[in-house]
């Protein structure tokens, strides 16, 4: 039995439409994925970097002179200027040396696998083998750490190892903060504690 020939071209239109519709949607999807992913690049990259950070030991007036003082030294490798977005950061990819100096100039150093600075809010996110050594000793191992260099406060919410040489003792915990000379320390939560033995001399 022949279908009329009207049967036919409807049926043509419908599925040809439908094709239509799938392909169109399909592009659609593809335009909006790469909208969605746009590339960024750095405005710019410098290598063996050293930045330095100081602050005035007074508040000066316009005309006023003084020295300043240096609270941290950023260096490394390599670092890539995001700056120029509404967010304005700086990574630090290959890694970094954070030196801190206290109210007597002592230095404590961070080092990390690698950083990023955010330049609006002074919040440094270190990542991946991070250890924290202090100039008297102590010494602070973990995943991840935040430094904020506005408030002089460090903080981590992931695992951590803590060495005290001066208690001749080794903390294991999860989350800590603490002030730039470890001068203040407040552990969330401890697994143990261990107390080092010293060498005999026999």
């Amino acid at each position: 039995m022949k279908q009329p020939l009207g049967y036919n071209l409807k049926s043509i239109a419908l599925v040809f439409s439908g094709a239509m519709l799938f392909f169109s949607c399909a592009d659609n999807y593809k335009r909006v994925g790469d909208e969605a992913l746009p590339l960024v690049f750095p405005q710019g990259v410098a290598e063996n970097f050293s930045f330095m950070y100081s602050e005035a030991n007074k508040v000066m007036a316009n005309e006023d002179k003084d020295t300043t003082k240096v609270i941290s030294v950023l260096s490394g490798p390599i670092t890539e200027n995001y700056e120029n977005l509404e967010f304005p950061y700086r990574t630090f990819p290959e890694g970094i040396v954070v030196d801190i100096y206290d109210e007597n100039n002592n230095k404590n150093r961070i080092t990390a696998d690698y950083c990023i600075r955010y330049s609006s809010t002074g919040l440094i996110d270190l990542r991946g083998n991070v250890v924290l050594e202090t100039h008297d000793g102590k010494k602070l191992e973990t995943p991840r750490l935040y430094y904020d260099q506005s408030n002089e406060w460090a903080f981590t919410q992931d695992k951590f190892k803590y060495t005290n040489p001066e208690e001749g003792t080794v903390m294991d915990g999860e989350g800590m903060d603490f002030n730039k000379d470890f001068t203040f320390l407040n552990a969330h939560r401890t697994y143990g504690l261990m107390t080092i033995k010293e060498a005999s001399n026999d």
